[in-house]
């Protein structure tokens, strides 16, 4: 009888514990972020209503590891729905008209790394294709595309070191369009879905296509060959550019696109603009690239790095470009461009995102 007294709660506890750590696939804690609340939170995101004339720092309320981690390339963006960016175990979020710095942090329940703009919600997915998606106006984080990589594997056997230390592809970007078809690229295909992620097909392979933009249905993506252009809601993929080096990013601008691309031979980026839906492209910002004395000195070893081009979007009548030492700013489409003051804060480049006349920078701390 003692021992049934004994045995009889000690069961109840391992009950109790086992369903605390149940997982909860569908829940996302959110709240305001009481982390890093004192002033000594700064210098890692600004905020510009007026082109990058001035800049408010609303780092309040961040993660102080972030000053010297950063955020990831593919953790951060803008909508109409405010500013969301990826940090430890969630996103935080800040909405769009807020005039002071306030942040709202949501857990996930997995362990997703990057996080991307849908056509209906948010996605947040890590390199083994394990995403989630939370639907505007819900708080509900949900599985999605669960058999992506099953499909993905039957579909390219291609062997590369994802597949042969974990029989699965390697996934690097998702990208939707504004009519709801689903892109996911990998390291050496890319698939589409127009089925909500229920089927997949491969669209195209073998140059390590990476991220992906819209403009008036026609489709734009970046590989390390140049760029690919498809009219056909991305069934079908023609190369525009693959003479300039590799794409590094490709932006919709007003009337077109603009783009970076890198030249092996001399290590340097450089930015292009099509003003045709993508057919044609003209090279711009050439006062921008690194000069021969300073590509010279990196050669021989007395530099370390030169000014890079990083990265480029548009807000209003300007383009705006970030460099390795610096935010330029052009009104003329690239003929000329004039360097934005920022506070000094110890980068190795900047990371942009522009919803409407705002424009987010985050200094890029080398991760």
């Amino acid at each position: 009888m003692k021992r049934l007294f004994v045995f009889i709660p000690a069961v109840f506890m391992v009950l109790f514990l086992l369903n605390s750590f149940v997982p909860k696939e569908n829940e996302a804690k959110k709240e305001p972020v009481k982390e890093g609340k004192s002033s000594g939170i700064a210098n890692i995101i600004f905020k510009s209503t007026d082109g990058g004339q001035t800049w408010q720092d609303i780092s309040e309320g961040l993660p102080e590891k972030l000053q010297r981690e950063g955020v990831w390339r593919d953790g951060l963006f803008a909508n109409d729905h405010g500013l969301y960016l990826r940090a430890g175990n969630g996103v935080y979020h800040s909405e769009p008209n807020s005039t002071t710095p306030f942040w709202t942090k949501e857990i996930f329940p997995s362990r997703q790394r990057n996080i991307a703009p849908g056509k209906n919600g948010i996605f947040a997915y890590d390199f083994r294709g394990q995403f989630l998606q939370k639907i505007n106006g819900t708080s509900n984080w949900s599985p999605v595309y669960k058999n992506f990589q099953e499909q993905a594997v039957r579909l390219n056997g291609e062997i590369d070191w994802m597949y042969t230390n974990f029989k699965e592809k390697l996934v690097r970007n998702v990208f939707e369009t504004a009519g709801g078809t689903v892109f996911i690229t990998c390291s050496n295909a890319l698939f589409r879905s127009t089925n909500n992620g229920k089927t997949w097909k491969q669209v195209h392979a073998g140059d390590g296509t990476m991220n992906l933009t819209e403009s008036n249905g026609v489709l734009l993506a970046t590989n390390k060959k140049g760029l690919l252009r498809s009219t056909d809601d991305g069934q079908s993929w023609d190369r525009v550019i693959s003479d300039k080096g590799a794409g590094i990013a490709v932006e919709r601008i007003d009337g077109g696109f603009a783009a970076i691309l890198n030249n092996a031979i001399t290590q340097t980026n450089s930015i292009h603009i099509s003003m045709d839906s993508g057919k044609t492209w003209n090279a711009i910002g050439e006062d921008l690239q690194a000069s021969r004395s300073s590509l010279f000195m990196k050669e021989i070893g007395l530099l370390k790095s030169t000014s890079a081009i990083l990265s480029i979007k548009q807000m209003g009548k300007y383009l705006i470009c970030g460099r390795s030492d610096g935010i330029f700013r052009s009104a003329d489409m690239g003929k000329t461009w004039q360097q934005l003051l920022l506070p000094p804060n110890g980068n190795f480049g900047f990371n942009l995102s522009v919803s409407g006349k705002v424009i987010y920078v985050v200094p890029n701390k080398g991760c």
